[in-house]
């Protein structure tokens, strides 16, 4: 299965070098030298040929492009991965296609809604559940709120917040 791993946003000076806007846990990992990327839009595959961090945005260079101009028309494009459901499956890190879909329940299993997405962040991971009421409800993909993830059985466990789930007094719109 394909995994966006990244999306390419500006250049970065005039030597070819490209912001990235980082959608891996692991970019260290994901984007050493050599690794060959494919792209969505297909405009590649691009080489990474160089990787530095600067003021906590990572620059990549690729062996494909030479210049800033060449590198200009790689915004937005999408840096995709093959990942193996099996062999990446480890405790605490899942893919958000493996979450898309799953049944979201409290502790005693009342139905909270469906996860519709993971959205990865700098700070930490949100999942979006639609409630069971149609609302679009945030919430922090954190151990004390997210105690269970159970990918066989295609359910999370939530401890939400009071209120989370709840529509509260003078909430109505």
């Amino acid at each position: 299965m394909e995994y966006v791993v990244a999306r390419i946003g500006r250049p970065h000076g005039v030597r070819g070098e490209v912001t990235v806007e980082v959608r891996t846990d692991d970019p260290d990992e994901r984007f050493v030298p050599g690794v060959v990327l494919r792209t969505e839009p297909a405009r590649g595959p691009l080489t990474v040929s160089g990787k530095r961090w600067h003021n906590g945005t990572l620059l990549l260079t690729f062996e494909e492009v030479a210049d800033r101009s060449a590198v200009e028309a790689l915004r937005d494009t999408l840096l995709l991965v093959d990942i193996d459901d099996e062999a990446e499956e480890t405790d605490d890190a899942w893919y958000p296609h493996q979450l898309r879909g799953m049944a979201a329940v409290t502790l005693t299993g009342t139905p909270l809604g469906t996860v519709a997405d993971l959205l990865t962040g700098s700070a930490q991971d949100v999942l979006v559940v639609t409630g069971t009421d149609g609302r679009e409800v945030l919430v922090p993909f954190v151990r004390a709120i997210v105690p269970t993830v159970d990918v066989r059985r295609r359910k999370v466990v939530l401890a939400p917040p009071g209120g989370l789930f709840v529509e509260l007094p003078g909430d109505e719109g």
